[in-house]
């Protein structure tokens, strides 16, 4: 591809807060569900791309296909896969080697590209140095021209809009994500908003304890990354009722490092137990729900929500669970 953006080009991420920003000079939209979504499109040559730079286009085949009949010979757009209706699990399922479980379910559960922002227009110019007003207004014209295949997604300027998006929590809304007009596109940074209708965090699998009497895993041992890349034990979640299940899918990460700053250990506060933990090479990440942060660790057990195949562990950062301020204002 011969693109004015890098296929390594990393999506803008945005930053966790507990409400929505106030006053003028802000664009909200709702945050669905799905998989993170780079589209890069030059001539017959279409790529999709995951948060973690890891090609989709062999398990969504029906959107390949869309990009590929779009008008426009070159662009590149930023968006969200997704399938309406049928939740995160329905996604996870695509990641399968076997092709015609792909094609069949891409029949059964199409998904959907919902795009968000236009890196690149379909004149091939690159508009990551204009503000997010110029290449929301630059998608919307060409998605007004370019004929169906792809979804566009919702916005509003109206953070009363979102609120009431808010109270629709069906069709897989996850959240509301906020945007400044006055935003340049700043790959891999963390540069825009965004308030999820829970409180979750995203936490590196850096270590295990396991049953006294066996093999199985009773716990697993959670970590976040702080800005000198030092990987602190933050908490853990009960294996229950999946402990042979776990122990099986991370026996292959047994022997690595684990954590790097703050380690787990000590006592059980029940059985006084002395706790030994088992490191793993820190690989795979999940996301957990938390009740509540005490002095950067969890106060209670965590509960696990998925796996998270598209998220990078380096992207699993103590940021999610410092205290967080009030949101900049737009211009700054």
């Amino acid at each position: 591809m011969t693109l004015p953006v890098p296929l390594s080009l990393e999506p803008m991420e945005a930053t966790p807060v507990d409400a929505l920003p106030d006053g003028p000079g802000w664009a909200f939209e709702p945050k669905y569900d799905g998989f993170r979504c780079l589209v890069f499109r030059d001539g017959d040559s279409v790529r999709l791309q995951s948060r973690r730079q890891r090609p989709l286009a062999r398990y969504f085949p029906e959107v390949a296909t869309a990009a590929a009949a779009l008008a426009g010979p070159r662009f590149v757009l930023d968006g969200e896969l997704v399938i309406r209706g049928a939740g995160f699990d329905a996604l996870q399922m695509r990641l399968h080697p076997a092709a015609s479980r792909i094609a069949r379910l891409s029949r059964e559960t199409p998904a959907c590209f919902t795009a968000f922002d236009m890196l690149v227009d379909p004149t091939g110019e690159a508009l990551l140095t204009c503000p997010f007003s110029a290449r929301r207004q630059a998608l919307e014209a060409w998605f007004a021209s370019s004929g169906t295949g792809i979804a566009l997604a919702e916005q509003t300027r109206s953070q009363a809009q979102a609120q009431r998006w808010l109270k629709d929590v069906g069709d897989g809304l996850d959240g509301i994500v906020a945007k400044r007009l006055d935003l340049t596109y700043r790959p891999g940074e963390r540069a825009m908003l965004k308030y999820k209708l829970r409180h979750t965090i995203d936490c590196v699998v850096a270590g295990v304890y396991r049953k006294p009497d066996g093999e199985d895993v009773e716990y697993l041992l959670l970590g976040l990354y702080d800005a000198q890349g030092l990987l602190h034990y933050v908490g853990r979640c009960p294996a229950h009722p999946h402990e042979a299940e776990y122990a099986r899918k991370l026996r292959p990460l047994l022997g690595g490092g684990g954590f790097t700053g703050n380690q787990p250990g000590g006592r059980s506060r029940w059985s006084r137990r002395e706790r030994v933990a088992t490191p793993l090479r820190p690989e795979l990440v999940v996301e957990v729900s938390v009740d509540a942060v005490t002095a950067g660790k969890f106060r209670h057990g965590a509960r696990l929500l998925r796996w998270r195949t598209d998220k990078a562990p380096r992207k699993c950062t103590m940021d999610q669970i410092e205290p967080r301020g009030a949101a900049p204002p737009a211009g700054r």
